[in-house]
């Protein structure tokens, strides 16, 4: 099939010239794809978002360039706003594990790969920065319930405040540090 017909019949929603669309195509979609996400699993979900996006925008292809162009541009532009995702997911993964509801700590493999261990003393650092810039109350109280693992009982007796004044310390704690390590994360981009 030409090209030109399968772009009239794509813009007339043909089904049939939409699978021999993904067919002929289906190939260069995933070789980009995986070749810039590196990931099997991501690609492939990858590809489908490309022609869905693909079905989707069929009319506004200008044809002015080739079709495997706009094609190409598409998926890479996925590909690319896919990695972004990844990374701002990633950045912001350690801030879920801070903000945990229960006040449980996640056990970490022990992987000692030095780039790894650097991470983490960065990681450590930028946490307890952003610690610092508590009051005292918030900053005893978060200090004592996610780095020492005292229950609230406990630090009630020391801080001689009551348990619902703890939690309500260590809500405002949590809340305030989102804030600020947020914005500290933000002015790293």
């Amino acid at each position: 099939m030409e090209e030109k017909d399968l772009i009239k019949k794509l813009k007339s929603k043909d089904e049939e010239a939409f699978k021999y669309f993904v067919e002929k195509y289906k190939g260069l979609v995933y070789n980009t794809s995986i070749s810039i996400i590196q990931n099997i699993e991501d690609a492939d979900d990858l590809c489908q978002e490309v022609f869905v996006q693909i079905f989707k925008s069929i009319n506004n292809f200008k044809e002015k360039s080739s079709l495997s162009t706009w094609i190409y541009r598409i998926t890479i532009s996925k590909s690319l706003e896919y990695i972004r995702y990844k990374k701002r997911k990633k950045r912001f993964s350690f801030l879920v594990n801070i903000f945990r509801d229960d006040g449980s700590v996640i056990d970490l493999p022990q992987f000692e790969h030095p780039g790894i261990i650097l991470e983490r003393k960065e990681e450590s650092k930028i946490l307890f920065h952003a610690i610092e810039k508590l009051n005292n109350d918030q900053k005893t109280a978060y200090i004592l319930k996610n780095i020492r693992g005292l229950n609230y009982k406990k630090i009630s007796k020391i801080m001689k405040k009551s348990t619902s004044s703890i939690e309500s310390l260590i809500f405002r704690a949590k809340k305030n540090l989102k804030i600020i390590l947020t914005k500290k994360l933000n002015d790293k981009k």
